[in-house]
């Protein structure tokens, strides 16, 4: 495989108004009709008559480059960072390369394109720590890279209608993967991968760890892998088919995350609850702080519990929950009933019972957010019902699909190299370099 590093384009806010800070001079790239066409300190932009109205003109879209490569720097003021997510929260971010602005949906939208492997670089300070250890820090820029790469290949393919969600009078489906951006290739939240730009200081290590994978990717069967990741597995890895569609991939297996491949069928709800409600050796199980702070930024670390955790609601919170999460009036919460769980134990369809309804929710997002005024941490966990109210038992901390980067940054610590750590969460998989 021999092809030339791609420029990508990634989505970063938008907004009917938005306004960006040039560190050093950038241009307009558009003929600017005689006007001045260089630009430097802070703007604003908004949307009158349908058009970005900058600079006493209106426009289509616009397009800014730096005149000097070498400093190539703005910024965006007001970008939502963990949309969604109890980590919600705004903030100024800077960013390297080319800024865009076009118009979706009566909305501005901010772009900023960029080499994929400078892109890679913040994307590694700002999913962990730019302080990981080194053998982690290349496994996940092998990931991110065969992610993103795998994610290219597939846009813009044709999907029938009706791969995302079944809905009928007993139950609704859905899953939540990531779609394709008609304007850009990838967003910059947790929907694609985060890419906060230079705004999370990056460190030597991240550069080193970028360099010494370049252009490197996983794949199988002569594909480039859809290589997931989440926060903490739980212990158990879960399969593909269980959080999207219906199509296994042989590299995201329901493997133990443990040096041994010990076999538990947790998609039995006996082994599940006994699963969950216990406490397993794992390499994600962990409470070592030294460990963690290499996987989780500032505000991930406002998060405490993840490997096993506990939630609680009276009858009256979860009813009024998730009647505003789901838009279903189920009336007062009766029973919440797992129909169907993955390998690793998360809930693919629950039943919610009701004094006024009952159906059939999933798969485990549609779960975890009916269940949270934001996301429940994972969709394993075990339902006690109380005299009061429900009592969530849990294990993890997100979809589980793929490299558990908790679990990663134990095995980096226990001696692993890059390469061990790729075997061990992607099964099947050859590492192959496609670019120079």
């Amino acid at each position: 495989m021999s092809q030339s590093e791609p420029i990508i384009e990634v989505g970063i806010v938008s907004g009917i108004e938005l306004s960006f800070n040039f560190k050093y001079p950038y241009r307009l790239s558009q003929n600017n009709s005689g006007n001045k066409n260089t630009f430097c300190g802070i703007y604003t932009i908004h949307i009158q008559n349908g058009q970005i109205f900058f600079d006493q003109q209106y426009f289509q879209n616009l397009e800014f480059e730096p005149i000097d490569k070498g400093h190539a720097t703005f910024e965006l003021f007001n970008v939502k960072i963990g949309i969604g997510f109890h980590w919600e929260r705004s903030e100024k971010q800077a960013f390297e390369g080319i800024l865009k602005f076009i118009i979706e949906e009566n909305k501005i939208t901010a772009i900023n394109r960029i080499v994929l492997e400078s892109y890679l670089t913040s994307v590694i300070s700002s999913e962990m720590s730019a302080k990981a250890s080194a053998e982690l820090l290349k496994a996940h820029a092998v990931i991110s890279r065969s992610w993103l790469l795998s994610q290219l290949q597939q846009k813009n393919k044709d999907c029938p209608k009706n791969t995302k969600f079944i809905e009928n009078e007993s139950e609704r489906i859905r899953w939540y993967d990531r779609e394709d951006h008609a304007n850009f290739d990838v967003c910059a939240d947790d929907h694609c991968q985060r890419y906060q730009g230079i705004t999370r200081a990056s460190t030597p290590q991240v550069k080193e760890a970028i360099n010494a994978t370049h252009g490197q990717v996983l794949t199988s069967n002569n594909g480039i892998c859809d290589a997931r990741f989440s926060k903490c597995c739980g212990g158990m890895l879960e399969e593909f088919q269980y959080c999207w569609e219906n199509s296994p991939k042989p590299y995201l297996k329901g493997i133990r995350d443990l040096a041994t491949n010990q076999k538990i069928d947790l998609r039995i709800e006996a082994n599940a609850k006994t699963w969950i409600l216990g406490n397993p050796p794992s390499f994600c199980n962990t409470s070592d702080k030294s460990i963690l702070q290499q996987v989780l930024n500032d505000y991930d670390q406002e998060t405490s519990d993840f490997y096993r955790w506990t939630v609680t609601y009276t009858t009256s919170e979860i009813s009024q929950l998730i009647n505003k999460r789901s838009g279903i009036d189920f009336g007062e919460i009766q029973e919440l009933i797992p129909i169907e769980r993955g390998v690793s134990g998360r809930i693919v369809r629950l039943k919610i019972v009701g004094s006024k309804k009952s159906l059939i929710i999933g798969k485990e997002l549609k779960i975890r957010k009916a269940l949270s005024t934001s996301h429940l941490y994972s969709s394993a966990f075990v339902v006690k019902k109380t005299i009061n109210g429900f009592t969530l038992y849990g294990a993890g901390w997100g979809h589980g699909v793929g490299l558990c980067q908790i679990g990663a940054a134990m095995m980096s610590e226990k001696g692993y190299i890059y390469t061990e750590i790729l075997s061990h969460y992607y099964p099947n998989t050859e590492l192959k370099k496609l670019y120079d």
